[in-house]
């Protein structure tokens, strides 16, 4: 763990005991349960968009691709008859490839991260109500799929299976991210893209996979909330939560600019949003202040960030100045020749 994560994890810690003590029905198991679901939910959501974040993307469809996607597994398993263990991969692919879509509009055509993906906002969003013809996508009375809804919606040992796969792709996009040459490639694109490709990185291929993996990780959590909600009106699924996503990576140390940040870092900033909606929700907030509360954090942790980015270059000044004046010897130190004739003599 690295000092902003240590931060976060002790914020947690101090919302949580002051939210247990104003309301001690925090600490009921089927209020933790329901936080947790909602934590494994948002945050492969998360980890997705903060793979795009580190490169100097952004990605702003994720919202409409969990209701367009969504409504597409639904109508797949429950209209379509189709098994489930087809189209889970059929979705998971479909997710992927237009996360690549959007990678090779960004690389190949040199289109602006912030106009693909709003875009792909507006166009997925559309395509999702016109294929319901602006209705609601379902599960009809009495259709039950066991397999599915334990691994989707169920628990093990009182554990919602959504934390226990956010937990797994934590360990793994860890390991990817922290521990392998691509992951030290889009660190390199995120601090400078134009250096990175000078020393021999393919960084439209680095972009363009993060892009995928953020596709993949959207496609997956999309088939989760599906399961989670069971019907999926397409004007409203999903709405917003790229904001939930990009407040997650920020907040977890990724920087907008790029080249920053941990997965540890977005799975904590994930529980302290969910442990600020859980606040609310308890305290009586009205709902409609949620997103006033989104939109404050975001704005804090940009804050932050540009702090700590200007505390870190003036230490990094004063630092280069006292190693300059070290090298340069004191005048006062300087050896004295003797005089010949003193010698001489």
């Amino acid at each position: 763990m690295i000092k902003k994560d240590l931060g976060l994890l002790l914020l947690i810690v101090v919302v949580g005991i002051v939210v247990a003590i104003i309301n001690p029905r925090f600490l009921l198991p089927i209020n933790l349960a329901n936080t947790a679901n909602l934590i494994g939910l948002f945050g492969i959501l998360s980890i997705g968009q903060a793979y795009v974040i580190i490169t100097g993307g952004i990605e702003l469809s994720v919202g409409s691709l969990v209701a367009l996607l969504g409504v597409l597994f639904v109508d797949f398993v429950a209209v379509q008859d189709m098994s489930w263990m087809l189209a889970l991969p059929l979705i998971l692919v479909l997710g992927a490839a237009i996360g690549a879509i959007h990678g090779w509009l960004i690389t190949r055509l040199n289109l602006q991260p912030f106009v693909v993906t709003l875009c792909g906002l507006l166009i997925y969003r559309g395509a999702a109500r016109f294929y319901t013809a602006d209705g609601t996508a379902g599960f009809a009375f009495g259709q039950n799929f066991p397999d599915l809804e334990f691994l989707t919606a169920g628990r093990s040992y009182g554990v919602p299976n959504t934390f226990i796969a956010l937990v797994i792709i934590s360990v793994v996009m860890w390991v990817v991210l922290h521990r392998s040459v691509f992951g030290r490639y889009l660190y390199a694109i995120g601090k400078n893209e134009e250096a990175a490709r000078y020393s021999g990185i393919r960084t439209g291929r680095m972009v363009m996979s993060a892009y995928v993996i953020c596709g993949l990780l959207t496609a997956l959590a999309a088939i989760y909330f599906a399961m989670y909600t069971r019907s999926i009106s397409p004007a409203s699924h999903g709405q917003f939560y790229e904001l939930y996503a990009i407040a997650a990576a920020v907040l977890g140390g990724f920087s907008l600019r790029g080249g920053e940040g941990s997965i540890v870092g977005v799975v904590l900033g994930t529980v302290l949003l969910q442990e600020l909606q859980n606040l609310v929700n308890l305290l009586g907030i009205p709902s409609s202040l949620n997103f006033a509360v989104m939109g404050g954090v975001i704005l804090i942790g940009v804050l932050i960030d540009q702090q700590w980015h200007a505390i870190r270059a003036q230490r990094r000044l004063v630092s280069a100045a006292r190693h300059t004046e070290a090298r340069i010897p004191d005048e006062g130190k300087l050896p004295v020749v003797a005089n010949q004739d003193q010698v001489g003599g």
